[in-house]
């Protein structure tokens, strides 16, 4: 009769209702993937550098023994599930061969001016099972037009460029670094923006979600992103 009238009881207590904020499918997804590596490999690869300046000439990208295949058979044998590569630092130069910009590998001697870094790595992806990421930086310490309304547009003809000819991506990195010194076009100043009215976060982000649904945003500060780390670079 215990066991009876407790079964009784618990077949009649509803479930407490959700409590929110509660998270979305993507969301979910995203948290269930336990482990994301981050390849960060640009010119900072070869000038020893953690940020570019933005000066850096095209010609010192030359890696001799790229392997997508090897990266990604590696990460995949780690137990990762997914790999975000950065496509552009803040250093503006390009690991794809954007048709915006001659800062890109398309005029480096890497595979003679025709190699695509992301391509290589989004084919490797899709063979070996891992998800593709991409993080392109906001800040862009190359580009002449950087803190003024023409620069919007080349950021995002480059999101297009870059959610549109690689295949499924599953997550796009933004970063929390917008401003100060660099090259700019040779004007070699210091730039200074409000992060909060000069990029419209909610556009970009509406092209990310119309171009390529699945994605989730990650960002630090940026309003609208839906993943973040919890406490900040210095570990805090």
């Amino acid at each position: 009769m215990l066991t009876f009238a407790a079964s009784a009881c618990a077949a009649a207590t509803p479930p407490p209702a959700p409590y929110p904020p509660l998270p979305s499918a993507r969301q979910l997804a995203w948290q269930n993937l336990e482990m994301i590596s981050f390849l960060h490999f640009t010119t900072n690869t070869f000038t020893d550098k953690e940020w570019g300046y933005g000066d850096e000439s095209p010609s010192v990208f030359n890696p001799t023994g790229f392997d997508a295949d090897q990266i990604v058979t590696t990460l995949k044998n780690a137990g990762f599930e997914g790999m975000i590569v950065t496509a552009k630092h803040h250093d503006g130069f390009c690991l794809w061969p954007s048709k915006y910009t001659e800062h890109s590998v398309k005029n480096s001697p890497w595979r003679n001016g025709k190699g695509d870094v992301i391509r290589e790595l989004a084919d490797a992806c899709r063979r070996h099972g891992l998800r593709l990421g991409i993080y392109l930086s906001p800040w862009d310490r190359h580009h002449a037009d950087y803190g003024r309304p023409a620069y919007i547009e080349y950021f995002k003809n480059q999101l297009r460029e870059l959610m549109t000819n690689y295949g499924p991506v599953f997550e796009f990195w933004m970063d929390n670094a917008n401003g100060g010194d660099g090259y700019y076009g040779g004007a070699r100043e210091t730039r200074h923006i409000d992060r909060s009215t000069y990029y419209p976060w909610q556009e970009i982000y509406a092209l990310i979600h119309e171009l390529q649904p699945n994605a989730i945003i990650w960002g630090e500060s940026a309003p609208g992103s839906e993943v973040r780390w919890i406490g900040n670079e210095s570990g805090v």
